[in-house]
This record gives structure tokens, sequence and C-alpha cells, in this order.
């Protein structure tokens, strides 16, 4: 069986991988694709997103596969994933997911599997607007960067010249060798994975920050109902400053819309409607984000809800 190219995509919480890996499935036709991607929270939201009629799919959630946690997983769908007849396979990690130990698990996929990967590279998305403020926020942003081969800064309709040169300043201080491109919603130039990616190397293979101790605190929480848009903002405005990360799908009052919240802003976009509406919280501040989710929803909103784990 022919070799598959390997594309591993990361890219702290918020940056665009998804918009990204959207952007590559449409502009590869005829190409046989598969996608193994990784999500903090227990339900599939982005996955919702990316499934599609021709794409081999498997979704790893509750963690990073970076993490001795779900590392085996990783592995065992690499291997799985290299028995299938396709051309290219994208792995979509978690936001606060930390590749530095991926050679690692490339070779554990090759004892299982056999060499059936040809592996292209780490691409890092960077958030443009955001990218400095999170450098020191977390760890993560900081090795994302250091062991990808390309860094892609995104959102650049955005930034202003001198904003720009500030990202373009703090990645090469942390990774000075790695390819460097631009794109707006996460629509890069294909072109550049015409490069020989991993000849832009920089930090060597060594463990992962992400462990079993450190992993954040992920909840879901379910409602059935039409919100008006105006509550659910408020609600949302209350929580974010205590969530790294909150997503979904919700019923409002103009019809179903997918709502993402990075940082401080809060978006939404039509959507198909749903069973029941969802959004999923990537805690900052632990469990204790449990009661600030469950007074700020009494204080803005009527309907009931439930808290999942």
């Amino acid at each position: 069986m022919k070799k598959k190219d390997l594309y591993v995509l990361t890219g702290f919480l918020g940056a665009g991988k998804t918009s990204l890996l959207l952007h590559l499935l449409n502009h590869m036709p005829g190409k046989k694709i598969g996608v193994i991607q990784n999500e903090f929270g227990k339900l599939s939201i982005d996955g919702t997103l990316v499934r599609r009629d021709g794409i081999e799919m498997t979704e790893i959630s509750r963690g990073s596969i970076f993490c001795s946690c779900l590392k085996l997983s990783f592995v065992q769908a690499l291997a799985e994933m290299g028995k299938c007849d396709l051309d290219l396979v994208f792995v979509e990690s978690s936001g606060l997911a930390d590749p530095s130990n991926i050679e690692e698990i490339l070779r554990a996929a090759e004892v299982l599997a056999g060499d059936v990967y040809r592996f292209q590279g780490v691409i890092c998305l960077i958030d443009g607007v955001n990218f400095i403020e999170q450098l020191t926020d977390a760890e993560t942003v900081d090795r994302q960067l250091a062991h990808c081969n390309l860094a892609v800064i995104n959102k650049i309709d955005l930034l202003d010249e001198v904003k720009l040169r500030e990202v373009e300043s703090a990645v090469r201080s942390i990774n000075p060798v790695c390819r460097l491109t631009y794109c707006k919603n996460g629509e890069i130039d294909l072109s550049v994975l015409d490069d020989t990616l991993t000849d832009f190397q920089w930090a060597a293979c060594e463990a992962s920050s992400n462990t079993v101790d450190n992993k954040p605190k992920t909840l879901s929480l379910e409602c059935s109902g039409v919100i008006p848009k105006k509550e659910l903002t408020a609600f949302l405005q209350k929580v974010l400053p205590y969530c790294y990360r909150i997503k979904g799908f919700f019923h409002l009052d103009d019809g179903w819309q997918q709502t993402d919240v990075v940082e401080k802003l809060i978006d939404y976009k039509d959507c198909e409607p749903k069973e029941i509406s969802q959004l999923v919280f990537l805690s900052k501040i632990g469990p204790q984000v449990i009661r600030k989710i469950d007074s700020a929803w009494k204080e803005t909103i009527q309907i009931p809800m439930q808290l999942k784990n």
C-alpha cells in the first residue's frame, strides 16, 4: 500500500484550526483524505463541522492526544487509519495540546502499522490578534510554536503593520527556523505544502507538558427551548473570563446558531438545526467554573439547563 502524507495541525484555542482544516479539505478535490480530530470536551463540536461523505474520520476526545491519558488511543487511531486507502491524513489537535513528543508517537504507530506514513510536518496556526497575550497565559503556546515546521499567522486582515511585526518578532524569538506564512480565515496558500517542511525543524523531541495532573476541566451544558440571543450573550459575557474557550450550537430567537467564544469575542453563525442546544466550556479555574456557570445562567436565562462532566 502506498504511503500517506501526514500533517499535524496545532494552534492555541481560537486560532482557527478547524477553518484551516476545512479550507484544506475543500481545496483538495479527488484526494482520499483521513482526519483524526482531537477535542478536550466530551461533545464533538468541530467534528460536526468537518464530517462529510468521502472523509475517513476518527475523533478522540476528553484530553490531549499527546498526554499519557490518550497517547495510546492516538497511536491506535494512526495505525487504523494507516490501513485505509488514503492519500493524506490530517491530525487536528486540541488547542491546549503540546506536540513536543510527536516523533515518539509516530515511531510507536510505525511499530503497530508499519511504514505507512510520510510525515510532512507540524503546522502551527497563530491567532495574530491574541498571540502576544496568549504567550504569557499558557506554556502550550510556546511549545506548539517551538515544535512546528510551518507557522501560519492567521487573521492578518485584523492586524496593522506594527502589530504584525510584533507578532513576527515573538514567533522568531521562539522558533527561528520554521517556515513562516500568513493568511486570513485559515485560508493558506496551498503551494506552501509543496515545500519539504520537515527541513525546517527547530526543537528536538521531548516529553509533552500535557499530563493527567494538569488536564483542564471541561463541562457541557444542554437545554431545550428557544433563548433570546441577547440573553445568551449576557450569560456568555459573565462566564467568559473563567474559560479558555466556549463553543457549541444553540437554538436562538433568530434560528439555530453556531456559537464560538474566543477571548472576549462572541461569534454567531447560522447552522443546521440540532436535536438539542449544547455548549462546551474549557475552564481556566478548574471545577470552580461550575458555580460560575450555574449562577450566571440563573441571573440571565429563565429556562432550565443541565451541566454534565
